[in-house]
């Protein structure tokens, strides 16, 4: 999949403006946030929300190209949560647009249920 996003981002029209691809692979650890052992959880999420906040995303100054893919379902210890990409200008473009595109994708758009 991540192969894949870049070979396409690299094609992109405006491939020649990318100077940097920030990748966030997030994956379900054995310990919840207050450090209770889980053995998964159940993810679900909101696609319209999350369309919304990709194209606000992608409307930021220095990005070219955003992608995301939430794994939804009953997830064990290990299994990928979501993969997001953001392409861009600079990394002054590119950082803080992935920490707000993974950030508003945990607050906004994913319900997590912890399995203990």
């Amino acid at each position: 999949m991540i192969e894949n996003w870049i070979s396409e981002i690299k094609r992109h029209p405006e491939s020649s403006s990318i100077g940097m691809i920030l990748i966030h692979n997030g994956i379900v650890r054995a310990t919840s946030k207050c450090g209770k052992l889980v053995k998964g959880m159940r993810l679900s999420y909101n696609a319209q929300k999350l369309n919304v906040i990709i194209e606000e995303i992608k409307k930021r100054q220095g990005i070219v190209e955003v992608k995301v893919w939430i794994n939804e379902g009953e997830l064990k210890i290990g299994d990928d949560i979501m993969k997001v990409l953001v392409a861009g200008r600079l990394r002054t473009d590119v950082f803080p647009a992935l920490q707000e595109l993974v950030s508003k994708i945990k607050n906004e758009v994913v319900y997590e249920e912890e399995i203990f």
